[in-house]
């Protein structure tokens, strides 16, 4: 007999034996990278609202926001207790030759959040499927006619096949094969899309772009674009016929002040909008594209082609996912996650920015919007060569490597020092994100920021120098 673990083998695994596990069976440099922090070397307990609960008893404060993720905190009890509903009522999940009560009811709530005539969705399992799924749904609206798609320099929208061709910031060493015809814009300027636009064109002189994707707020790299940017980019697409896709993947569901960024100004409306992370409330894999009805019923809406979407993915109208979707939802209206949003801008803006000012040989930049921020860091002192002498390995050949490592010795500090769980990003120049989930109360928010500033107070020598030792000697 197979020797198997059962889920209560599970929950008394030492951190050692799920270090080795992951050594044999999942990614044995993974191992590597994550114990150079404190909370690579440690088991969770369990996870309830802004806090992570440790099995050694230490309660965590979880300023990450689940990267997106985690709008409602760990374990919302009122999604909890939809999903415990669903599941003791026996409630069937998947078959896709029965009409689902939950997909009907998820579409029209979305219909009627959002602006225009976007009434049309459907749920694959995540944000990079559902990039894929909406750029599809461009290609088909055209019949296959046209054979370019424009994104963004700094884009993020995923590391499938596809999607990661649609990524423009290097996420790997390795080159993938992508979809074909991608163009490239430098993120914000509208003159360059143009450009790009006038400079594609079939024999006839008909446009050969059938779709362009943008990030209103690009929340890897915390660039914004301009609402001069955005009317521009929706009058070059209805005149030329583009299809226009805003990725909301990250920044839905009140992150950054309205319920979607683009929805800040009034009358903007683009062809198709994607969302994921805090769709499913924190409890369930699920995304959504959302396209203007003309465009999704030129494409799909009719007797040939109309399963040709829902093909894409076994787990569409999965139940449980569904159900979770449409309380995270109506939780994120009712209790006004939007204004919550503001709230934690109106503490945590003047307070980076006092921060700033006062640690000015450590933090370059701040900005950000809502309870999305970003802390830029200086690249650091000459103690930066002998940090890079002492850390062995690839890492050393990153371009960004100086810049990871100082934020990485600022993230250490949070956690082990303060009890705080930050983290930074892999984009752009790799800021420390201050983006704690929209439950988050005003005196976590506060307790962050003087976490923050004491940290940034012992000086970047002592942190890399922590850091650097606590590196080196994890892989002895």
């Amino acid at each position: 007999m197979p020797q198997l673990y059962s889920v209560d083998d599970c929950e008394s695994l030492t951190t050692k034996q799920v270090h080795g596990l992951y050594k044999d069976h999942v990614n044995r440099s993974q191992v590597s990278l994550m114990t150079s922090f404190g909370f690579g070397q440690e088991l969770v307990e369990r996870a309830e609202g802004a806090y992570i609960h440790q099995r050694d008893g230490r309660r965590v404060l979880d300023f990450t926001g689940g990267v997106g993720v985690l709008n409602h905190g760990h374990n919302h009890p009122r999604i909890l207790a939809a999903r415990r509903r669903f599941q003791e009522e026996r409630r069937m999940e998947v078959h896709k030759t029965y009409f689902s009560p939950y997909i009907a009811a998820l579409g029209h709530n979305l219909a009627e959040l959002l602006p225009g005539d976007l009434n049309m969705s459907f749920f694959p399992n995540s944000g990079a499927e559902a990039v894929e799924g909406a750029v599809k749904l461009a290609y088909k609206y055209h019949g296959g006619r046209r054979s370019k798609v424009l994104r963004a320099d700094i884009s993020f929208h995923g590391k499938l096949l596809g999607s990661g061709s649609l990524t423009g910031q290097n996420q790997s060493t390795f080159q993938f094969p992508g979809i074909p015809g991608v163009g490239v814009f430098p993120y914000g300027d509208l003159a360059a899309v143009e450009r790009e636009v006038a400079n594609s064109r079939t024999a006839k002189g008909d446009s050969d772009v059938y779709c362009i994707l943008i990030e209103p707020l690009s929340a890897s790299t915390m660039n914004v674009c301009s609402e001069e940017f955005l009317r521009g980019l929706r009058e070059l697409c209805t005149r030329e016929d583009i299809v226009l896709l805003f990725d909301e993947i990250y920044t839905g569901w009140g992150k950054t002040g309205s319920l979607f960024h683009f929805m800040r100004y009034e009358g903007l409306v683009p062809d198709i909008l994607t969302t994921s992370k805090s769709f499913g409330g924190g409890k369930s894999s699920i995304s959504a594209f959302i396209a203007r009805e003309p465009v999704f019923r030129k494409a799909y809406d009719n007797l040939t082609d109309a399963l040709l979407q829902s093909t894409s993915t076994t787990y569409y109208g999965f139940g449980e996912e569904a159900i979770t979707a449409i309380e995270a939802v109506n939780v994120a209206v009712e209790d006004d996650y939007p204004a919550r949003a503001r709230a934690i801008e109106r503490i945590l803006g003047p307070g980076l920015e006092r921060i700033a000012k006062e640690h000015p040989d450590v933090v370059s930049e701040v900005r950000g919007v809502g309870a999305l921020h970003g802390v830029f860091l200086h690249k650091g002192p000459k103690l930066l060569e002998l940090a890079t002498k002492l850390v062995p390995g690839a890492m050393t050949k990153d371009p960004r490597f100086r810049t990871k490592l100082i934020t990485s010795s600022v993230v250490n500090a949070l956690y082990r020092d303060h009890g705080v769980y930050a983290y930074y990003t892999l984009n752009g120049d790799n800021p420390l994100m201050a983006a704690p989930s929209l439950i988050t109360e005003d005196h976590e928010v506060e307790y962050f920021l003087d976490a923050l500033d004491a940290t940034l107070a012992q000086g970047l020598p002592r942190l890399l120098t922590r850091f650097v030792k606590e590196k080196v000697s994890s892989l002895w």
